[in-house]
């Protein structure tokens, strides 16, 4: 069986990160991610991200370096991280409840998806930098 491995955006404005509050599944609804989602089979990490981020966001983006490890969410499947920048489209929540800009300030009080936040020290130091 080959791994699943599932992308995840942090795109990054005026020192402010986007984030997406989930809708689904029960256990995880309400909490707030990284917008992004699998990489299908035969499809690089970047162009995957491209495209789910079209999908749920109704952005454009180019996909920058990679932020962070892969998180382990299953034994078979890795969760990755990469900084975007948005060259495209208008930003609407298509796949979520909501999506919020936070500052650095905010990152720590968040009620994060628990995967995402394996990533708080190097947002940090994104929205810092």
């Amino acid at each position: 069986m080959s791994n699943q491995i599932v992308v995840a955006g942090a795109l990054i404005a005026a020192n402010a990160l986007l984030v997406a509050q989930r809708d689904r599944p029960p256990a995880l609804a309400g909490l707030w991610e990284l917008p992004g989602g699998k990489v299908a089979a035969g499809e690089t990490d970047e162009a995957a991200l491209v495209r789910e981020l079209k999908e749920e966001l109704g952005v454009d983006v180019t996909v920058g370096a990679r932020l962070g490890v892969d998180v382990a969410l299953t034994p078979s499947t890795a969760l990755r991280a990469y900084r975007v920048t948005q060259i495209g489209g208008t930003l609407h929540p298509n796949d979520h409840r909501a999506l919020r800009w936070i500052t650095v300030d905010e990152l720590e009080d968040l009620a994060w998806v628990p995967a995402d936040r394996t990533w708080l020290a190097e947002l940090r130091a994104a929205l810092t930098g």
